[in-house]
């Protein structure tokens, strides 16, 4: 009985212990992350040996930060203390100093206190998390909102919002292939600082500004990721689904996709970059301008030369990434373009599948539509390929006009 006393007062002492956690933890993790969220957001990016979460950039990261903390020391205490106990009592009550084992069978007092401490730590652990993860969700009252749409492998931008609405843009990888090589082959450069984390074109917002982020994809599921803004939101193919962020710092920050889409997963990062009010104007206005620029006239009549070459660089960003640079594709992946029945036949159902996509069921993927590209894109980059290679298509030129017609 006299051991069945000191259990029940142990077990006491550690429920106190464990009430008066929260007050004190909180208050450590508020104040470490109050650190980073005070700083200007750290690299915006992973770093060599990095143990920690990245540095916060919004307040959801910030939270999220704090409950990392405050959980890993709530485990820390349990572990201390159930492990704490067990060693001593194992020391201090064995055989060999003549103790002798207890012969209680039951206390209700134990069996209150190991049913209510870990509820109340549960409930300590419950409460800011579920605050959290509705304040995730609320993407209410969003000042721009941007669509984020993910394809093999790159990422699709339409503003449709706020401040830049009507500015659209595809985001591939930067890094060049000498710097990544390929299976059995190694690569010919050194790798750069920001080596598979950097993009021709960066998502420009203001700092300080509610953005909702709103996903979905044209082919297989990926995941709209950026760590230091708390951010992960899965973009499925027939879905619509959103998140948000509010920058608190300006800077680059960089994520990657979170979803296992297919052999070039690792090459479709994402990069953020947050500006002060007065440049992101300065940016909408010039990329506003830069779209018009590109817009060309759908009346224009375009010499086949012409088009070839504006073409080829539609090819090069846009589709060589599966059908390779030769046209040659990739078997039992991805068609071959050179000496395809698609590209060298009839024009008008090679238009049909760029503006609406095609799934032959030959391939374990489908050609995604690429409603995105401009009338004159679409023209250049199907004459390209149909006076390219091995391909001498009867029909060999596509002007913009008979794609606006398509698209009709």
């Amino acid at each position: 009985m006299k051991y069945a006393k000191r259990l029940q007062s142990l077990m006491l002492g550690l429920s106190l212990t464990a009430a008066g956690i929260p007050a004190w933890a909180e208050q450590a993790a508020v104040k470490a992350a109050g650190s980073y969220t005070a700083a200007t957001g750290g690299t915006g990016g992973p770093v060599p040996f990095e143990l920690n979460l990245q540095p916060p950039a919004t307040e959801i990261a910030a939270q999220i930060y704090d409950l990392h903390t405050w959980m890993m020391v709530v485990c820390m205490v349990i572990f201390v203390a159930v492990f704490g106990v067990m060693f001593y009592s194992i020391f201090k009550h064995r055989k060999s100093l003549g103790h002798k084992p207890a012969t209680f069978h039951e206390s209700t007092t134990v069996e209150i206190a190991w049913t209510v401490v870990p509820f109340l730590i549960v409930i300590g652990m419950a409460l800011p998390a579920t605050r959290t993860v509705v304040g995730m969700k609320d993407t209410t009252n969003a000042d721009i909102t941007i669509k984020a749409t993910g394809m093999q492998w790159k990422w699709g931008y339409d503003y449709l919002k706020g401040e830049g609405e009507g500015i659209a843009f595809l985001s591939n990888l930067s890094t060049p292939r000498a710097q990544v090589g390929s299976p059995g082959v190694e690569p010919t450069e050194k790798r750069g600082e920001n080596y598979l984390i950097e993009v021709d074109n960066e998502v420009v917002v203001p700092v300080g500004k509610k953005i909702r982020i709103v996903t979905t994809a044209n082919d297989v599921i990926h995941a709209w990721s950026v760590p230091a803004f708390g951010v992960k939101q899965d973009a499925i193919p027939g879905f619509v689904r959103d998140t948000w962020f509010n920058a608190k710092h300006t800077g680059t920050y960089r994520g990657n996709c979170a979803e296992l889409c297919g052999k070039e997963h690792a090459f479709m990062p994402i990069v953020v970059k947050v500006v002060s009010a007065e440049d992101y104007t300065l940016w909408v206005d010039g990329k506003k301008k830069e779209m018009a620029a590109l817009a060309d006239d759908p009346n224009k009549v375009w010499t086949i030369d012409e088009l070839k070459v504006k073409g080829e660089k539609v090819y090069t960003s846009t589709c060589a990434v599966c059908h390779l640079a030769t046209g040659k594709g990739v078997p039992n992946a991805f068609a071959a373009l050179d000496g395809s029945p698609a590209v060298t036949g009839p024009k008008a159902e090679q238009i049909n599948v760029l503006l609406h996509g095609k799934k032959s069921g030959k391939f374990p993927s489908e050609m995604p539509a690429w409603k995105q590209l401009s009338d004159t894109e679409i023209a250049a980059v199907i004459t390209y390929t149909r006076n390219t290679w091995s391909n001498k298509a009867a029909e060999n030129i596509v002007q913009p006009a008979e794609v606006v017609a398509a698209r009709k």
